[in-house]
């Protein structure tokens, strides 16, 4: 399948931040972690991980926020400067050039799926994973789990690194 041919437009509650999606994802993570919950507020954080150039700010714009992590290297979460709600966020292990959407920011959220979910030692036990559905107790070697296709796509974002 062509990646280039599926959109996916998203923004925030007020409608001030509009972006699209000029792709598919590389992959939707669903993040069971403590952390994941206590920023979501939720049992888990559900993230689509895409090259910040296949991201396009359509209206408005986002203020970027530095919150710590359990890494101890941080991470900046976009926001709509007006409602707070958070779009996307950058880690410090993917950088500048991934970015992490918020699938729940997403207009239509359920045409992304969780691929997989990871951090499962500390899902909530009332989570149930779907059969069939990849799920690992921490995270994972992107070699073993990732499509070619997103492979080849990190590995050229990686090269475009400032």
């Amino acid at each position: 399948m062509n990646t280039q041919s599926e959109t996916f437009d998203g923004g925030c509650t007020c409608r001030f931040v509009r972006y699209r999606m000029a792709s598919k994802p590389l992959i939707v993570h669903c993040c069971h972690c403590r952390w994941c919950q206590r920023e979501s507020g939720a049992s888990f954080a559900l993230n689509a991980l895409i090259e910040a150039d296949r991201v396009q700010l359509l209206h408005g714009d986002v203020e970027v926020i530095s919150t710590p992590s359990k890494s101890g290297n941080g991470q900046k979460i976009a926001r709509c400067p007006k409602c707070r709600i958070a779009v996307w966020s950058n880690y410090y292990q993917a950088g500048e050039v991934i970015r992490f959407i918020r699938v729940g920011s997403l207009d239509e959220p359920d045409r992304l799926p969780p691929d997989i979910h990871i951090y499962t030692t500390t899902k909530q036990p009332w989570v149930v994973i779907p059969p069939g559905t990849p799920a690992v107790a921490e995270l994972y070697s992107l070699r073993e789990l990732w499509p070619k296709e997103s492979l080849e796509r990190m590995a050229q974002a990686r090269a475009q690194k400032p």
